[in-house]
C-alpha cells in the first residue's frame, strides 16, 4: 500500500446518532465541544515509527484479520479522505482533501478503554480501505463526493445482508470547508481529555 508514510486519523461523531448506534456515547458525555451537533475530536489510528500498537500499518485492501484472542469486532462503513497538510513554522495551515475511499473504520470493543485509539488497531489487516480512489475535483459545495452515497453489506455463506444505513455521503454533520476548517483546528489545539489526544504532539513526534 502507498500510504505507510501518512498520518491516520479518525473524526468521532461526524454522524448523527453515531456515537449511540456504536455505544460509545458515554465516552464523550463529560467532554466539552464547541458544536454539539458537530463531530467530538479526531483520534489516531496509525502513527509510523510509534512503539504501541497504534505505528502498525493497519490498513487492507483484501481482508479484516481478526484478533487471536475472542473480541468483539463491528465493521463501520465510512468514507476516507486524503488530504495535503500545509504548515507555517509547523502549524497547520489548511487541510486540501485530493482523493476519497469506501473505508471500514473497523473497531474492537474493548470494556475499560480510555481512549479511542485503543478500539481503532489490533494489528495488521484491522481496517478495510478500497484498493481504487475517487480524485476530487473539489471538496466545496456541488463537488465529485456529493452525488455518492454510503452502502455496506456483509457476505455470509453466499448470501448478501444489508448491513448499516443507506446514506448521502454529504449526510455527515460536518462536509466541504466546514469539515477541513474543523479538522485544522482539531489537529493544532485538540489536548488530552477524555477519550481523545493531543493530536499535535503526534504530528511532531512523526516529524510532520
Amino acid at each position: 500500500m502507498l500510504y505507510r508514510d501518512v498520518l491516520g486519523c479518525g473524526i468521532a461523531g461526524n454522524f448523527a446518532l453515531h456515537l449511540e448506534q456504536a455505544g460509545e456515547s458515554a465516552d464523550f458525555k463529560d467532554l466539552v465541544v464547541d458544536d454539539p451537533n458537530g463531530p467530538k475530536g479526531i483520534f489516531p489510528f496509525y502513527l509510523k515509527g510509534f512503539k504501541t500498537q497504534l505505528g502498525t500499518y493497519p490498513l487492507s485492501s483484501t481482508q479484516i484479520t481478526l484478533p487471536t484472542y475472542e473480541a468483539n469486532i463491528q465493521a463501520e462503513p465510512e468514507v476516507a479522505l486524503l488530504c495535503e497538510l500545509s504548515y507555517t513554522d509547523n502549524i497547520i495551515t489548511s487541510v486540501a482533501p485530493i482523493e476519497a475511499f469506501a473505508y471500514n473504520d473497523c473497531s474492537i470493543r474493548r470494556e475499560g478503554a480510555t481512549k479511542i485509539s485503543q478500539k481503532k488497531n489490533w494489528g495488521e489487516n484491522s481496517k478495510g480501505i478500497s484498493a481504487n480512489s475517487l480524485k476530487l475535483n473539489t471538496f466545496s459545495k456541488g463537488g465529485t463526493l456529493e452525488s455518492y452515497r454510503i452502502a455496506s453489506f456483509l457476505r455470509r455463506d453466499d448470501e448478501l445482508h444489508v448491513y448499516g444505513e443507506d446514506v448521502e455521503v454529504s449526510g455527515y454533520s460536518y462536509f466541504n470547508e466546514k469539515l477541513t476548517s474543523w479538522i485544522m483546528k482539531q489537529l493544532n489545539e485538540q489536548i488530552d481529555t477524555g477519550p481523545l489526544e493531543p493530536i499535535s504532539e503526534y504530528i511532531k513526534e512523526c516529524n510532520y
